[in-house]
């Protein structure tokens, strides 16, 4: 850490868990290795400290020699090493953001943490908004957080609940009344986690299943999301009825998730549709768990005597006419005047023999309205001024849960759908070859079997293995809806939607399964949204164009109108950066939404967008909350939906009081936005029009510096291929779906997810700045005025403050200095010179520009935890960068690579993730 860093106070406990963990971290290494490791590993660590306190060639040196010489074992522990202390720092983190929370709430009456659902709530009322104005916001209020299995994720499942455990004890050693025996108990045990935490292998040995991933994402279900989105959504009821006491408040279920797990099939051949419908059934098992769970524990509180209390009318009779139908006398509550439990033995049973016997409960309705009946009894003779938390907790579960715990998306390519679509229609004679034809053509053969109730498969027909499956996968959905809920998968994306016959193949396919269907008398009945992905640069500037067409074609309208007039479209931030740079596509994803809400408008549509957003800088990545706000305002009242990725899930919701605090960010952020932006409206513009042609000039600027570079140099692939660890990145067993397509060699088939992976591994984080600094500075420098609006900007519009955020945050985990050592795995160091001084100077100008817009003297002056946290974690990654190099340049040179060679290099990677907190 730089010897000159001013450290808050407030970072002091965290000092004390960092220097714990390290301690008996280093204790651990003697004993499982001897002082040899210990010694190797210390003296590696100060000589990067002290370079990143004062550069100086002579130690830099020193240190190269020290690495070069290590060999193996000795070089894998001391990898390890590094690593091991990254898993404990990001626990310690993670411990003091929630040990910073707490003390807020001990100190509230003077001060309320920021983005707090308490602090939403009280600005409201300083802004003098009204409450019908608020209960107005509630009741449109929508965000939807859908997981999902992008391979991001570099930690294994066993690591994550060694961090869970090991933040568990931490948070027991905080308490203020512990005595000195229990707290010399507690760091034995903390001990005995490191220790196992040492022992354990940090690589998986084979590629997750697809159903691998279906656990691990129920993992966080399971852990906290079942408890702690109810809580958010009583803390919203809570802050209103304490600020606004004289209404009756209703808070909506406006806070869910969804899931593509098990769902997405874009470019996994393995998510096949059976694969979908055993996802859906884990899903309903897990929940069903959860309720039986809450059941029991609500059967031992309430045991209220019927000698005592008066219940309803409506609960004697609920067990007069279901009791002895439903429960055999073994099941039976034995206490007759012990009404309540004998109510809830009726229910878990329902609960236990759904799906398994027509005495289960058919729909979450039915047991929703149960529990209702309940609480209207509860009420009759519980104190009025008192609510029934426990009860009410669980009916909102069932709100938010019901029997399918996570809406499923399933998301397929465009492509794949024409595909089958082709096949099918030269079945029936329809058309020799629907994929060669002009989009006209196709619009008008779709249109006309969309206005046809006639089907059009040929059942006993044979169809390729492909198109088989692409018609179970509809079936699949059709049967999903039957049995689980039409909540259990609502929406079908098409990714690369490049024309309106993108959408209007998969209401045909729909149409085959009974999805979508036309009834002789002309009515129509449609279950399945269907969503463009827009990705591309092109497909986002076509975007508007694609969704009007589609709105002025009377089959799609009427579709649209037995949908509530609602539309869902996703942009995709990944192959937008990958294109065009992280400037140039966060604008031109901005500027779509707001085409594409404007036309809408004149159609009464309304929209909601689906943020396809990473966990890295170069795919959208970024605090949720500020990923809220940086949306167009107008957009943010009709419902936000985002994806969390990989890294993204394990940081935000693998412990309790963390996802709740992440959740509560993105809460109050959109009450706030949605409640303001009708004010905003009132006044004119929610931007203002100079703003958007500035960033427009910006843009162009940053585009051409970025195409000059990665499309126009050709020397550029071989560059990225040789300075990177792309190549190795395969061999990680991270996710199921392969990490690229089918011709690797092209940079159009190169997947988003690897191509920021391997720039994030060397340090250059290219995808997450190159080419802004070219645009800004070019803007910013055509006159004194520019520079001036850019600093209005970046004051007064969340859009341009999160993306110059988000641009200072990429560069601080970017280091050219350690970036420069990948050079040396460039075969022709003309070309290795000359890239390399084309980023670095492109680095240089960014940052120069940066500072000029915010005023700061270093990057993030104005987040000291987080410039905290990286000059805590970077003399701990750059060794680890050291020795990947080294390994790659010895792996390379081998004719038959070395299984225990890839192996270190393997676990380089794995530390460096952990480290910089982000894959791809």
């Amino acid at each position: 850490m730089a010897a000159d860093l001013k450290l808050n106070d407030s970072s002091l406990p965290l000092r004390r868990d960092v220097k714990l963990l390290g301690k008996m971290l280093g204790e651990i290494l003697v004993n499982h290795n001897g002082p040899e490791l210990f010694e190797k590993v210390e003296k590696i660590r100060l000589m990067c400290k002290t370079l990143r306190s004062h550069f100086d060639m002579e130690i830099y040196q020193e240190l190269k020699e020290e690495i070069s010489a290590l060999n193996s074992p000795m070089r894998k522990q001391v990898i390890r090493a590094f690593s091991m202390y990254f898993h404990l720092i990001n626990v310690a983190e993670q411990n003091h953001r929630i040990r910073r929370r707490r003390q807020y709430q001990l100190q509230e009456a003077a001060a309320f943490q920021p983005a707090s659902i308490e602090s939403a709530i009280l600005s409201l009322k300083e802004n003098h908004i009204d409450e019908t104005t608020i209960q107005e916001v509630l009741n449109t209020l929508s965000l939807e957080l859908v997981i999902t299995a992008h391979p991001t994720e570099a930690a294994k499942r066993s690591i994550l609940e060694l961090q869970q455990r090991i933040a568990e004890l931490l948070i027991k050693l905080d308490h203020p009344l512990l005595t000195n025996k229990e707290q010399r108990k507690l760091e034995e045990s903390l001990f005995n986690e490191v220790a196992i935490l040492w022992q354990t292998d940090e690589l998986r040995q084979h590629k997750p299943t697809v159903m691998d991933e279906v656990r691990n994402g129920l993992y966080y279900f399971d852990q906290t999301l079942f408890d702690v989105l109810p809580d958010i959504h009583q803390e919203v009821a809570d802050c209103l009825d304490k600020n606004y006491p004289n209404r009756n408040w209703q808070v909506p279920n406006f806070l869910k998730f969804g899931s593509w797990i098990g769902g997405d099939r874009d470019g996994n051949p393995n998510v096949t549709h059976d694969v979908t419908w055993e996802t859906l059934t884990r899903h309903r098992r897990l929940v069903l768990k959860k309720y039986k769970s809450v059941l029991v524990d609500l059967m031992k509180r309430y045991s209220h005597s019927s000698t005592r209390v008066e219940v309803s009318e409506e609960l004697l009779h609920f067990l007069g006419e279901k009791e002895d139908f439903i429960l055999t006398e073994d099941k039976k509550w034995p206490n007759k005047e012990e009404v309540y439990r004998r109510a809830f033995a009726i229910i878990i049973e329902r609960v236990k023999q759904v799906g398994k016997s027509e005495l289960g409960y058919k729909s979450a309705e039915e047991l929703l309205a149960d529990l209702i009946m309940i609480k209207r009894s509860l009420k009759k003779h519980h104190p009025a001024a008192h609510e029934l938390r426990t009860i009410q907790k669980l009916i909102r579960q069932v709100q938010l849960f019901g029997f399918h715990l996570a809406t499923l998306d399933i998301r397929n390519h465009s492509g794949e759908h024409e595909a089958a679509i082709t096949e099918i229609l030269r079945k029936v004679r329809i058309s020799e070859n629907y994929a060669e034809l002009l989009e006209e053509e196709k619009v008008k053969i779709l249109q006309n079997i969309l206005q046809d109730p006639r089907p059009l498969l040929l059942l006993n027909e044979d169809y390729s293995a492909e198109t088989r499956e692409m018609i179970k996968v509809f079936q699949m959905i059709k049967q999903a809806h039957e049995e689980f809920g039409k909540r259990s998968i609502a929406v079908y994306l098409v990714s690369m939607t490049k024309s309106p016959s993108d959408l209007l193949e998969v209401l045909v396919l729909a149409k085959e399964a009974g999805l979508y269907r036309l009834h002789a008398d002309g009515s129509l009945e449609t279950h399945l949204n269907v969503a463009p992905l827009l990705e591309t640069i092109d497909d986002l500037t076509s975007g508007p164009m694609i969704m009007e067409t589609l709105f002025n074609m009377p089959v799609y309208r009427e579709h649209l109108r037995i949908c509530g007039d609602q539309q869902e479209i996703m942009l995709g931030y990944s192959d937008g950066s990958k294109d065009g740079g992280t400037l140039t596509a966060n604008w031109k994803l901005y500027n779509a939404q707001i085409e594409i809400h404007e036309m809408a408008k004149k159609y009464s549509i309304g929209l909601k967008f689906f943020h396809g957003r990473g966990g890295s800088f170069g795919r959208g990545g970024g605090p949720l909350n500020k990923s809220i706000l940086s949306q167009p305002a107008e957009t943010i009242g009709e419902g936000v939906k985002i994806t969390e990725q990989g890294e993204v899930l394990s940081a935000r919701y693998l412990m309790e009081d963390i996802a709740y605090r992440s959740l509560e960010q993105a809460t109050s952020t959109l009450i706030l936005a949605a409640a303001h932006v009708s004010k905003e409206a009132e006044h004119g513009h929610l931007r203002e029009q100079e703003w958007e042609k500035a960033i427009e000039e910006i843009s162009a600027f940053a585009l051409a510096q970025y195409q000059s570079l990665v499309f126009k140099d050709p020397d550029f692939l071989t560059y990225f291929h040789q300075a990177t660890p792309l190549k190795e990145l395969g061999e990680l067993n991270i996710g199921s779906r392969p990490m690229s397509r089918k011709n690797r060699g092209r940079f159009e088939d190169l997947r988003a997810i690897p191509w920021v992976f391997a720039w994030t591994q060397s340090r250059q984080l290219l995808p997450g700045w190159y080419a802004a600094g070219t645009g800004l500075d070019s803007f910013a420098n055509k006159s004194e005025h520019n520079l001036h609006l850019l600093h209005e900007m970046y004051a007064k519009w969340p859009f341009f403050q999160a993306t110059i955020d988000n641009l200072q945050m990429a560069l601080m985990k970017a280091d050219i200095t350690t970036a420069k050592e990948y050079l040396t795995l460039v075969e022709d160091k003309e070309i290795a010179d000359r890239i390399f001084s084309n980023i670095f100077a492109e680095y240089e100008k960014t940052k120069a520009i940066l500072l000029k817009i915010t005023g700061d003297h270093e990057l993030l002056d104005h987040t000291p935890n987080i410039k905290d946290s990286v000059f805590r974690r970077n003399p701990y990654v750059d060794p680890l960068n050291f020795l990947q190099v080294e390994l790659i340049k010895e792996l390379r040179s081998q004719e038959e690579p070395d299984e225990e060679l890839l192996t270190e290099v393997l676990l380089t990677i794995s530390g460096i993730s952990a480290g910089l907190r982000n894959t791809g």
